[in-house]
């Protein structure tokens, strides 16, 4: 089975925002017109290696020939941004999936965008759709320094808001309970970065009692979260696969997803963390047992969504549109 929204796009551009961020646009032959998408989506490319990684879109939504991505290169991750350093070239043929968006920009009556380094990257069409609005907006933005920080340009060119640049190096790490004091009613708080940035924003929202304000995306695992890989405790359980007729046997001791795979089912899987939204996948019988961190409480609680990589289920039977 291939995701219904997976496609091959060519590489139509390519620039260097800074030495180590390159931003490429990805059109389709003929310049078709592209699934529409909303301020927060992402993507996902298979790279040549199989490697699946997700980047936000930060483009314009209403050019619906073109997807523009941002890629860091970062030497400690997880190989994914080398190899696209390394290989991306124009007319190079991808395949992507998607979009999909569990960062959704909800109408407000006023915005707070805080961003650290590559997080920058949602917000650039969130920014667009506030001013669209005229929605009051404000971004704070973090790097480490002035030269890692991209969209310079973009950002101080937006009319309809206050912009505050934080390199590290010159001005230090944002005061985040300052900050969140400073939210007024029908404000709401958008933040996406690193995730110690993430995890403090999380904790200074809670000290504030803005937590039901707070939006965020994060590019990693909580950093509070146990090891997905940590199954003790766990129950075994049934899941039927209803489109591809296939029913499985999850021991308490292995993960949906690993399970998933050693039966060879072609879900996209990414982070295998419950954190990059790939694998998820609609659930038609059974309560599932909710690991991520990327679902709402809502939609958790709706139970017709799940991240099938770390997920598991509270009922002996699970039936998945698989």
């Amino acid at each position: 089975m291939r995701d219904a929204n997976e496609r091959l796009l060519s590489i139509v551009r390519s620039r260097f925002e800074t030495p180590n961020i390159v931003v490429l646009e990805l059109s389709g032959d003929g310049g078709e017109a592209l699934p529409a998408w909303t301020p927060g989506a992402h993507i996902d490319l298979v790279l040549p290696s199989g490697k699946s990684r997700q980047y936000s879109l930060c483009g314009n939504p209403s050019d619906r020939s073109r997807y523009c991505i941002a890629v860091l290169r970062e030497t400690m991750g997880r190989g994914g941004s080398l190899e696209i350093h390394e290989i991306a070239r124009k007319d190079m043929v991808l395949t992507v999936r998607g979009p999909r968006n569990h960062f959704e920009l909800v109408e407000a009556k006023a915005y707070l965008f805080i961003a650290g380094g590559i997080g920058i990257t949602p917000m650039l069409p969130m920014i667009r759709a506030a001013e669209a609005a005229g929605a009051p907006w404000r971004l704070v933005y973090g790097g480490r320094s002035k030269a890692t920080m991209g969209f310079f340009n973009e950002i101080l060119e937006r009319q309809g808001g206050a912009v505050t640049l934080l390199p590290e190096d010159e001005a230090g790490r944002p005061d985040l309970d300052a900050l969140l004091a400073t939210v007024g009613s029908g404000e709401v708080v958008y933040g996406c970065g690193p995730g110690g940035m993430l995890t403090a924003l999380e904790e200074a929202s809670v000290r504030r009692g803005l937590s039901n304000v707070l939006h965020i995306e994060r590019f990693g695992a909580a950093e509070n979260m146990p090891p997905p890989a940590d199954l003790v405790g766990d129950s075994a359980f049934e899941v039927e696969l209803r489109t591809s007729g296939i029913t499985l046997q999850v021991p308490p001791d292995r993960s949906l997803g690993d399970t998933l795979l050693d039966a060879g089912i072609p879900v996209p899987f990414s982070c295998q963390e419950g954190y990059c939204g790939s694998c998820e996948t609609r659930v038609l019988e059974g309560v599932p047992d909710h690991r991520d961190t990327i679902l709402t409480d809502e939609e958790k609680a709706e139970g017709t969504l799940m991240m099938v990589c770390c997920g598991r289920s509270k009922t002996p039977r699970l039936v998945l549109d698989l």
